[in-house]
């Protein structure tokens, strides 16, 4: 069985030359990320980044955050309903929360990322309010760099008759930045594939996507 049609497969990572000298650099301590070479599209740096050291990653409108605390969101799923820093192993999905204006549009969001283990790919799907697709409520954010000593991962299951896990992770304890990157939306890969739903359905959605059903009509 594959996935649902609304899933969408993580575009090839293709780590170019340019791309890998950045995040040598970039390990190595002599890379600010406010210095990424032009050359470089973010999200296959900070993926190629993400295939060789354990971070985690946390999007946000916030240019300023030093130390991220604790809190507990509004979120269907078991693991999200825990207080925590919550953050992922997927830059891209990192990237989607980063770019979406919920400070300055009247929002929900309904997202979703999905490891597929013994396949070893990547899927995802991204909503907002239909009521504010059209006003393309998209911002410049900032992705934050984070140590993943602490953090622990969702636990696996099956999906669609494969092992699989959503790669979100949750530290109990606070967690201090290790860098932050400067991302607009023309940025994020999947910009022009986020949906649009409505607001008193999102328990209907969450139903469908947790148990790989077809997206509701």
């Amino acid at each position: 069985m594959t996935v649902p049609d609304y899933w969408l497969p993580r575009p090839p990572l293709e780590a170019d030359e340019a791309t890998e000298e950045a995040v040598d650099a970039f390990l190595a301590g002599d890379l600010d990320l406010d210095s990424l070479p032009r050359a470089v599209m973010p999200w296959q740096f900070l993926c190629a980044l993400a295939a060789r050291r354990q971070i985690a990653f946390h999007g946000t409108g916030d240019p300023g955050i030093e130390r991220f605390e604790p809190r507990e969101p509004v979120d269907f799923a078991p693991f999200g309903q825990q207080r925590a820093v919550f953050a992922t192993s997927d830059p891209i999905w990192a990237m989607f929360y980063a770019i979406v204006d919920r400070a300055g549009h009247e929002l929900t969001l309904n997202n979703g990322c999905l490891v597929l283990d013994d396949l070893g790919e990547s899927y995802y799907y991204f909503s907002v309010s239909r009521q504010a697709l059209g006003r393309q409520p998209w911002r410049t954010g900032y992705l934050y760099l984070l140590p993943a000593a602490t953090f622990v991962e969702q636990p696996g299951a099956t999906y669609a008759g494969h092992p699989a896990h959503v790669p979100q992770l949750a530290s109990p304890v606070a967690v201090e930045a290790l860098a932050r990157l400067r991302v607009e939306p023309h940025d994020f890969p999947f910009l022009d594939r986020i949906g649009g739903h409505d607001d008193h359905r999102l328990a209907e959605y969450a139903q469908a996507v947790m148990s790989a059903a077809p997206w509701p009509d």
